[in-house]
């Protein structure tokens, strides 16, 4: 079995760690995922670690439909899902043509900003938990960053949590919305990244090996969701996209 780094006890432990903390945002607080992207990031080139976590946000959003199957969302998904396609090609596009630094680096700055929207929005309008129907252009230009930022860094998450956050939804549907969202996002990049080439033997064996840890990972995602409050699901939430905006900023 060949995997694309060198199997180190120290680079496995990294790698099982960054699968359980993505099974762990698909049912639970979403941005995390980010944050398995730049571990991966360290143990292999940035674009096959890309591809890597693709398949493992795949099958920890298989799990979490599963899950939060009766809490989706479907109106809310029908504004959202005409725009990622376009958003999805523009990522594929700039992929191939931007330096994923540059990239990187301007993806950072796009969910900084994002977030202090939604502080901002948050100081005018405290009241956590009620929903608030948002205008069609945002749910447009939601789904076209989303997808963009999804496939040129796996950072749609925060994107689409910056969005459910300012529709006020509660934690369950925010959960069970954004699973069906980015299952039928992440299988819609597969072959976009098969094009580029980003498939290799190797990172299909490292998919495998990871599998167990995904899984542990939605199971400890579920028990941490149905212990944290709205309030405190929603802080946390803003935490995480915030770290995830300060991941893609540093340098690899």
């Amino acid at each position: 079995m060949t995997l694309p780094f060198a199997p180190t006890p120290g680079a496995v432990a990294l790698a099982v760690l960054a699968a359980v903390i993505v099974g762990t945002s698909k049912t639970s607080v979403g941005g995390l995922g980010a944050a398995a992207v730049a571990l991966l990031a360290n143990l292999m080139p940035a674009k096959e670690s890309t591809a890597a976590v693709l398949l493992l946000l795949i099958v920890g959003d298989l799990v979490a439909v599963q899950i939060y199957h009766t809490d989706t969302d479907w109106r809310m998904l029908r504004r959202l899902l005409p725009a990622v396609l376009p958003g999805i090609g523009l990522g594929a596009v700039f992929l191939r043509l931007v330096p994923q630094s540059a990239m990187r680096m301007a993806l950072g700055l796009i969910l900084i900003v994002m977030v202090a929207l939604q502080l901002w929005q948050r100081q005018r309008r405290p009241t956590a938990g009620s929903d608030h129907e948002l205008h069609l252009g945002y749910a447009v230009a939601t789904g076209i960053g989303a997808g963009f930022t999804t496939m040129a860094a796996n950072a749609g998450g925060p994107v689409m949590a910056m969005y459910l956050l300012a529709a006020r939804v509660d934690k369950a549907r925010f959960i069970g919305t954004g699973a069906w969202y980015f299952l039928l996002v992440n299988l819609s990049k597969v072959p976009f990244s098969a094009a580029l080439g980003l498939y290799q033997v190797s990172t299909l064996w490292l998919t495998l090996m990871l599998l167990p840890a995904v899984l542990a990972g939605t199971w400890l995602g579920r028990v941490l969701a149905r212990r944290l409050s709205q309030v405190t699901f929603e802080r946390l939430t803003l935490v995480a996209s915030t770290a995830a905006a300060v991941s893609l900023l540093l340098p690899r």
